[in-house]
């Protein structure tokens, strides 16, 4: 998906199909719009479920990134020897 199409996603839409910096990207603009204080109160209501969304997308694929790095074992001189499981 496009950052264009992702501009003019439906407020219910799952964000699923975007990239972390295209969930990002929009939810930064609708932040903006929210704060500019423009428009009806149905479309910042719905501009508020939706970044709600992708907040917590966006929550979700950097705790996934974490873990991920929090698998990677080092050497004793830092360089990458592997992946360990979340348990060890």
């Amino acid at each position: 998906m496009t950052t264009d199409t992702a501009a003019r996603a439906e407020p219910g839409a799952d964000p699923e199909g975007l990239s972390f910096e295209d969930a990002l990207k929009e939810l930064e603009r609708i932040v903006e719009t929210l704060e500019r204080g423009q428009g009806s109160l149905d479309d910042a209501i719905a501009a508020y479920e939706r970044g709600a969304k992708l907040k917590k997308y966006c929550q979700a694929k950097l705790e996934e990134a974490r873990l991920k790095v929090e698998k990677i074992k080092l050497d004793d001189s830092g360089q990458p020897t592997g992946t360990t499981g979340l348990d060890g």
